[in-house]
């Protein structure tokens, strides 16, 4: 099995999670889990439904305990504090705003709790306001609001203590999606601002890849991979996470060739040839991941080479910025290419259009399981 990557934060580990682990009678939900993050780092915990990401997430809230492990904030030990003990704030999907309460008396809320005093409250809360651009909206109740604002108030409600760390539990999943691709570089700009570290869980890759400095791959309670962004979506360590992270397309093949400088992998479509070698033994098996976008189509047919193949256009999705084709090669096998719309000339690809399809020996990458 892959391991995931070890890339670290830049500074020193702000927030520390120690093997920690979590069962639910025979079922471990949360498999030994070890990370270190940076403070102001935004962390995301991408994966689909049952993978564990919530369940880690309320361990650092509070709201379960680990089974085992430990969870050291700012150099303490914070894994047997209660909820309300620990400098950590979460908002939930449902944003949790009180319906017969202003904005302005929202914010306040857990301050007035704290027992602060009525001028910091007033100076605090104004703050929070500007921070997201509500302050014609103070007195306006919830239901008066757009759905982005109500989840710009749920973030301030949860800046307004001034967290150490803040938790964010599918924060845009209520939003429509052209709100939310705007929201996303709005909250964004917020946490930047205010420089708050956040871990947050989704299942929306866009929206991971978008906002977060450092992603974790989740899948039965662990981490499959650990990066950038750009890391992940280029680098992919298993065929779970090239699949899980944007469109690809898998192929299956053998290793037939392995030198310093590339390697051949020969699978029933064509012949992938990389542009480095993997140190694997010739014979074995493995997958190789081509991204739809790196992928050059053309009309009419070539004679068989490395990193092409002949096919027909057998699908076609206008999608604005890109055309997405399904190409039927070699075994009925589909293909997906995108090419850009980056200017109005006619498609010249046509449903049954003989094509050849190419790429550089960059863009495949090859991954052993």
């Amino acid at each position: 099995m892959a391991q995931p990557s070890s890339t670290t934060p830049a500074t020193s580990a702000f927030l520390t999670i120690d093997g920690v682990t979590k069962r639910f009678g025979d079922v471990v939900a949360v498999d030994t889990i070890e990370l270190e993050i940076a403070q102001g780092e935004i962390f995301a915990l991408l994966g689909s439904s049952g993978c564990g990401k919530s369940t880690l997430l309320r361990m650092l809230a509070g709201f379960e305990t680990p089974s085992g492990g430990r969870v050291r904030l700012a150099g303490e030990d914070i894994t047997d504090l209660p909820p309300y003990l620990r400098p950590i704030n979460m908002m939930f999907q449902s944003y949790a705003l009180f319906p017969h309460l202003t904005v302005y008396d929202n914010i306040a809320f857990g301050l007035r709790r704290d027992g602060m005093a009525k001028d910091a409250i007033a100076q605090r809360v104004t703050e929070m306001l500007a921070l997201v651009q509500l302050t014609p909206y103070a007195k306006r109740k919830p239901h008066q609001l757009s759905g982005g604002q109500q989840q710009r108030v749920a973030l301030a409600r949860s800046l307004a203590k001034r967290p150490k760390l803040l938790l964010l539990d599918e924060p845009l999943a209520a939003l429509d999606k052209k709100l939310r691709e705007r929201t996303q570089l709005e909250l964004v700009s917020i946490l930047r601002q205010v420089g708050v570290t956040c871990v947050m869980v989704t299942h929306d890759q866009e929206e991971a890849m978008t906002m977060a400095d450092r992603i974790a791959v989740m899948r039965d309670g662990r981490f499959l991979q650990l990066g950038a962004p750009g890391e992940i979506y280029e680098h992919p360590q298993t065929r779970f996470v090239a699949d899980f992270i944007g469109n690809v397309n898998l192929f299956d093949g053998r290793l037939v060739t392995d030198e310093a400088d590339h390697c051949e992998i020969r699978c029933d479509e064509t012949l992938f040839r990389v542009g480095h070698g993997i140190s694997g033994t010739l014979g074995s098996e493995f997958s190789v991941a081509l991204r739809p976008e790196k992928i050059a189509i053309e009309l009419g047919a070539r004679e068989a080479a490395p990193n092409q193949l002949t096919g027909t256009v057998a699908g076609r999705s206008y999608m604005g910025s890109y055309t997405a084709y399904e190409v039927e090669a070699v075994g009925k096998r589909r293909v997906r290419v995108t090419v850009s719309n980056a200017d109005r000339h006619a498609d010249p690809f046509e449903l049954g259009a003989e094509v050849t399809l190419s790429w550089p020996d960059t863009a495949p990458v090859v991954i052993a399981e």
